[in-house]
């Protein structure tokens, strides 16, 4: 394994790394948030309406981190309707410039997404600063979407049999 290689495979570990502790940490805090809300309304007849922001927002965090790792473990959805009628062989020659045309998608909603957050920048009144930023999530979720799909381009079937 060459130390490109292994410097891609330190980053892609490094990724899932991220990935899993900021999917797990979404998931309890809008459990405990989702739990808080309801006890909240329903004994003392009060809530925030803070929290449900949060909430929403961080159903989009933990969808995107479970894309990420479905897409890293190859498990993600695939739409394309011919791969099961094509040959295992064209299949292996036409992976790699699949996942180059999804990296780029993937860019290019990443793209929009931050002009989409600038723009809202510029228009969000000052009570709507938190989901301003916790919409952040959109480009970033996208970007590690796209690094994903580039980083399994750059690697070698060979390694990428031996890596899993």
């Amino acid at each position: 394994m060459t130390s490109l290689s292994g410097f891609i495979f330190q980053v892609k570990k490094t990724l899932i790394h991220f990935e899993k502790i900021t999917a797990g940490l979404s998931l309890l805090l809008l459990l405990v948030l989702a739990l808080s809300q309801v006890i909240m309304r329903n004994i003392f007849e009060i809530g925030f309406s803070e929290i449900d922001v949060i909430a929403r927002h961080l159903v989009l965090f933990i969808t995107f981190m479970g894309a990420a790792l479905a897409t890293e473990s190859n498990q993600h959805i695939k739409i394309d309707c011919l791969n099961s009628v094509i040959t295992p062989s064209f299949q292996s020659i036409i992976k790699q410039p699949l996942l180059f045309i999804s990296s780029a998608i993937s860019g290019v909603f990443c793209w929009y997404a931050c002009q989409f957050w600038l723009d809202e920048q510029l228009y969000a009144p000052d009570n709507e600063q938190l989901a301003l930023y916790l919409a952040l999530i959109i480009p970033l979720g996208f970007f590690i979407l796209s690094l994903h799909f580039f980083l399994l381009l750059l690697i070698p079937p060979s390694d990428q049999a031996a890596s899993e």
